[in-house]
């Protein structure tokens, strides 16, 4: 999960497979799984359950959001958290 891929769009509008996008209905980044009808999703830096979220509400995460992201699942893994 080191990829540091910016968020190119593989259509207008619409983030490349991969990319690390920051949720503005959440506030979470998440790394874009696919595109199914009008939604992208995304699921979590560390994994988890997918969810849906509306293009125009996606913009890149920055490195320094990414970088949280990484240290949040990090600190969770280290507590047991997560596998």
């Amino acid at each position: 999960m080191n990829d540091v891929r910016p968020a190119k769009s593989a259509r207008p509008g619409r983030p490349e497979v991969g990319a690390y996008v920051m949720d503005a209905r959440t506030g979470k980044v998440g790394i874009v799984m696919g595109h199914e009808g009008p939604y992208v999703q995304l699921r979590s830096y560390g994994g988890g359950r997918e969810w849906d979220a509306a293009p125009d509400g996606l913009r890149p995460a920055t490195p320094a959001e990414r970088l949280s992201a990484a240290t949040a699942y990090a600190n969770a893994r280290s507590r047991g958290e997560v596998p």
